[in-house]
């Protein structure tokens, strides 16, 4: 590998180098300002808070009702991460070892969800679904965060599915395995890293998913961060603090789900086999 060592390569380098620095610096800065301020008793003028509390937290939790707001936000995100496994690795199988007409077309409407900004289709999404008459309750929620988590499981499976050589299959349904068996016994142990990866990250997606859930949602089926938006925005008078400390209890919610998924899954691993797949076709 040949390296450019010529001045203007160093100094384009440097301002590359300076930028990510000048950000990473900025959002750790934002990052720490929100934690002290969740814990400052009075923050004023100064570097640092007069003093510290963690009373912020206990009344967040009491006046944003942040247990039941926690229990709606796991029951939809475990719920779409469900029905999206189920459909996503079906069609992704059926996508990965079929060729039919228009194929590319149906890859192409299934992308579409994952490439359009959400609230370009949330709005007419969220008129159907109060027409229909489950906009604004919990499983018009669970139906609007699918529209872009199946694509996503389609995605990242079907190069996974490809990379499997057909001919084990092959080799199963002459031992005598049915549909079901062959997917249990055979294809699962071996898409279960695959499975894993897609499903923690539509886990991570749907929790911090704001547009299409504060399209749908009602006054019982708020995520953590539909709550969040309301409480900075609601009429009334709120401390700032309290607010900063549901912000951190947010925070703290997605990167553990973000830090599981990344203990299964490296982000350039789904990169590597959807190269090898057409590789070996």
């Amino acid at each position: 590998m040949i390296r450019d060592t010529t001045i203007g390569a160093k100094l384009w380098i440097t301002a590359v180098w300076a930028v990510v620095i000048f950000f990473v610096l900025n959002l750790a800065a934002m990052i720490v300002a929100v934690i002290l301020s969740s814990f400052g008793t009075r923050w004023l003028g100064t570097w640092l808070p007069a003093g510290f509390t963690d009373r912020w937290y206990f009344a967040a939790w009491s006046e944003f009702q942040l247990h039941d707001v926690l229990i709606v936000t796991f029951q939809i995100a475990f719920i779409v991460v469900a029905l999206s496994g189920l459909l996503g690795v079906t069609a992704a199988y059926a996508l990965a070892r079929r060729d039919f007409p228009g194929k590319k077309l149906v890859m192409l409407l299934f992308l579409l969800p994952l490439l359009v900004p959400p609230i370009t289709f949330g709005i007419p999404l969220a008129t159907v679904l109060y027409q229909a008459g489950v906009g604004g309750t919990f499983w018009g929620v669970v139906i609007a965060n699918l529209v872009p988590t199946v694509p996503f499981v389609i995605l990242v499976m079907i190069p996974f599915i490809e990379q499997i050589d057909p001919k084990i299959e092959a080799a199963a349904r002459v031992f005598g395995a049915n549909t079901f068996k062959l997917f249990i016994h055979v294809l699962l142990p071996m898409l279960v890293p695959g499975i894993l990866a897609a499903l923690l990250l539509v886990l991570v997606r749907t929790v911090g998913m704001f547009e299409l859930t504060f399209l749908t949602a009602g006054p019982t089926s708020q995520t953590l961060v539909v709550a969040l938006y309301y409480s900075v925005f609601a009429s009334g008078v709120r401390a700032v603090q309290s607010i900063d400390a549901m912000a951190v209890i947010y925070m703290i919610t997605t990167l553990v789900w973000l830090l599981i998924a990344l203990r299964f899954v490296n982000p350039t691993q789904i990169v590597a086999r959807a190269k090898q797949a057409p590789a070996q076709q």
